[in-house]
């Protein structure tokens, strides 16, 4: 990928389906998500997603997520994913995901998906995987992608995923609360974690904690800007503006809308180009002229 030849870069961008028409989550969990974000095309395949971004000028970092021990639903390859990145590689930049259920096998397996596969990086939900951040079962996975130099991306805050089911499908909001993660960050100071989302009803939290730790990242994924908090777009054009990053949570909100109603927000230009793109290049370690 050539950050230079691309407007801005999606970090947060999920694959739902695969190419034999697997989805990623139960149906129940989809249709609820769905109904939640009021969702139109709910799973673009790798293709139809490079071709989406491309005309738009956007690159994006794609994943699914491995919530196989949870809801017992086999996870999308994550082999399948990183051979479809590859061929859009102008536009696609595939983050891995691995259970923590799957302990030290599966450390073993992200080191064979970032040395062999070309994945970039790893991505968490809490609630979705069962797991809090700071209890440990995680913490293969981060020695691995610490020790390789990946960025962690976890999900923060409230999800639509369960939203409205009976028990809120079992997902339990507490453990994507983001001051769950300052432990992680002392933990591993020199793993990049990235806090997805607004973190409702905990902002103020994942504020501190990307103030206060230097390899903690924001991404304002899950929410169109015209919801953003006013605390997050204070921090975001201040004390924050190397530190938050473009994403959408696409396919559930479209770059189209995010981007509309980011052009709306009181930030100063000079502010802008960081945050949709200049922020992420660093981050995912890109090269200006070509792959990183």
């Amino acid at each position: 990928m050539d950050p230079s030849q691309l407007d801005a870069i999606d970090v947060h961008v999920h694959v739902e389906i695969d190419a034999h028409g697997h989805m990623s989550l139960p149906e129940a969990f989809m249709e609820a998500s769905a109904g939640y974000f009021h969702a139109g095309h709910r799973t673009p395949t790798i293709d139809e997603i490079a071709d989406y971004y491309r005309e738009r000028r956007i690159g994006a970092v794609v994943f699914t997520v491995d919530t196989e021990a949870f809801t017992g639903h086999p996870a999308l390859s994550n082999e399948e994913i990183a051979e479809g990145a590859a061929k859009h590689g102008d536009v696609l930049i595939p983050f891995a995901s691995v259970d923590p259920a799957k302990g030290k096998a599966g450390a073993r397996t992200l080191r064979r998906l970032v040395t062999e596969h070309g994945m970039r990086g790893l991505k968490f939900h809490p609630s979705l995987q069962n797991f809090a951040p700071n209890d440990g079962s995680a913490y293969p996975l981060l020695e691995v992608a610490q020790e390789l130099g990946i960025p962690a991306v976890f999900h923060t805050g409230q999800t639509g995923i369960g939203a409205g089911m009976r028990g809120g499908g079992g997902v339990r909001l507490s453990l994507s609360n983001p001051m769950l993660l300052d432990d992680v960050a002392v933990e591993f100071p020199d793993l990049t974690i990235i806090l997805a989302h607004p973190s409702f009803p905990w902002q103020d939290e994942a504020l501190a904690v990307a103030t206060h730790k230097p390899h903690v990242y924001i991404d304002l994924s899950g929410w169109s800007p015209k919801y953003f908090p006013p605390q997050l777009v204070r921090y975001a054009g201040s004390l924050l503006q190397d530190k938050v990053l473009f994403g959408t949570d696409y396919p559930l909100i479209t770059p189209d809308r995010w981007l509309a109603d980011f052009a709306r927000l009181d930030l100063k230009p000079q502010v802008r180009p960081k945050i949709l793109k200049e922020n992420a290049v660093r981050v995912l370690k890109l090269a200006p002229g070509g792959p990183a």
